[in-house]
Order: structure tokens, then sequence, then C-alpha cells
């Protein structure tokens, strides 16, 4: 019986696998069983990223190491005017190394006297009053009445630097309050030491309590300032060495002219010390009983 069964077993299968479908169906169902893995898979790896995406969970690095702050964005020193297109220098910030037009440019005339401009003049086109706004963003350190450069706004910023307003008609801040960039200071107006300006605000921009010329820094970060500083310090060294050097030649010509006059000196007693022995041969000559 089992031989008989086995037999039978056989001979069925046997008409399984001369069948014509078997074969392609065994290709499908493998073929669909790796298709199912492969989706299946690529769902799998794009949900990893979607997930991480969506947590804002803090994730140490690794060796305990702590993560840098982001460094916050510079202030581009502005024209402390609304509209820069509609506004012009009229007069110059006087640099030594400035040619002799722009250095002409530079001088005020104030009581028949021609002054060296530390910042610069600036006005509108049309000559109207403007909004004068903070260069930077900053604290208000000072508000004052000149009699001659007008109102005057005093502004402190970071990295010790400072910004000067004058020549304003109206002032809109007070002392100790806080101004962002672009912030209204007052209006322009005018002033009796740049009375030839017209109706204008005088600008000027110090580093180190050093005055700097503005027009080379507008659109400029503030740290494109340490550049100004270290230039002037390597100009005020070279300067000094200069000055040493012309002082020690003078003490070295002064030295090389004390001996002569010493020895002028000398020949002078010499040819006194001479005629006073002539004169003594001489007595003797004319008075023979002096030897007696």
């Amino acid at each position: 019986m089992k031989e008989e069964n086995k037999g039978a077993s056989k001979n069925k299968w046997s008409r399984i696998f001369r069948k014509k479908w078997f074969f392609p169906a065994v290709y499908l169902t493998i073929a669909a069983v790796l298709l199912s893995v492969v989706v299946w898979y690529q769902n799998v790896d794009n949900q990893v990223p979607d997930a991480q995406e969506g947590t804002d969970e803090f994730i140490p690095s690794e060796h305990g190491e702590r993560a840098e702050p982001v460094l916050e964005q510079q202030e581009m020193i502005q024209m402390p005017v609304t509209n820069p297109e509609e506004a012009e220098i009229v007069t110059k910030f006087y640099d030594y190394n400035a040619d002799q037009e722009e250095q002409e440019q530079a001088l005020v005339l104030y009581n028949n006297k021609y002054y060296e401009s530390d910042g610069v003049n600036i006005a509108s086109a049309s000559g109207e009053s403007f909004e004068v706004v903070a260069a930077l963003s900053g604290e208000v350190t000072e508000v004052k009445e000149d009699p001659l450069l007008g109102n005057v706004v005093v502004l402190t910023h970071e990295d010790d630097v400072q910004t000067y307003y004058a020549s304003l008609e109206d002032v809109d801040v007070k002392a100790g309050s806080e101004v962002k960039q672009g912030d209204t200071l007052g209006k322009a107006g005018k002033s009796v030491f740049g009375k030839d300006s017209g109706t204008h605000v005088y600008f000027e921009l110090r580093k180190e309590d050093q005055e700097v010329n503005p027009e080379e820094y507008f659109n400029q970060p503030v740290s494109s300032l340490n550049s100004a500083v270290e230039e002037e310090t390597e100009d005020v060294d070279a300067q000094d060495e200069a000055d040493q050097e012309g002082t020690e030649d003078a003490e070295g010509d002064q030295e090389n002219e004390t001996p002569s006059d010493e020895s002028e000196t000398t020949d002078e007693e010499s040819d006194e010390a001479s005629d006073e022995a002539d004169n003594v041969d001489e007595t003797e000559e004319m008075d023979p009983e002096l030897n007696n």
C-alpha cells in the first residue's frame, strides 16, 4: 500500500511539473516577494529622516563637546540719512594722504580762518531739511546744544566706536536711551561753523577716540574700523621714529660742533699768550734797566 501511495504522489507531482503554467507561476511568485521586500525597505529608509526632522530635541555632540554658538551678523555702517541716493557730501574728511583738490574740499572757513574737518557734512540735493538717523545701533550718551555746531547727539556703540551728529535743527532722542540702526535722531539744520554748507548734518565716526574717514567705511562692517586704527598707529610710530632719528642727528651735530668751539677757544688763548710774550720781549728791549 505504501509503495502504491508513493507512486501515486510522484505521478501527481510529475503531472504538475509538466503543466505549462507551473514554472511561470513560480517565477511570478518569487518576483512579487522580492518587489514587496524592496518597497518595504524604501519606505523604512524614507521614514527615518522625517522622524528626526520632526523632533526639536537637542542631540549632544560626541565626547562631551559643546556646540559653538552662531556668531551674530555685524551691522554695516550706514550713511545717517533715510535716502542715501538723494544725499551728497558737501564737505569731506580731511585726509593728509589725499590729493590737493580733496583736501581743499575738506576745509571749513570760519572767522576768516580755515579748519580741517574731522567728519563730513551731508546735505540733500534739494537743499531742504531731512531726517537724520542712527548709522549704527547703540546708546545715546550725550545730547547738547553747541553755539557753533548747533544741536549735537553722540552715540556709543560696541567695540569702542562712537558716532557724532551735529548741526541738528530738532532732536528726537534723550541721553541714556537705546536706539536701533535707522532710528530717527532729529532733523538736519544749519550751524554757525558750517554755514557755507547750508542745511546739513555734520557726521563724525570715531574708533577708540580717533577720527576716521566715514566715506571709506560706509556699507562696511564695524570690524573694518580695526584696520584704520592699526594703520594710524603704524603711521604714528613711524612718525615718532622719524622724529627720534631727527633729534639724535641734531644732538650728534651739536656734539660735533662743541670740540671745534673748544679748539677755537684754545687757539684764541694761545694767540693771547703769544701776544703777551711778544709784549714782554719788546718791553725788555725798550728798558734794559729792567733786566738788571
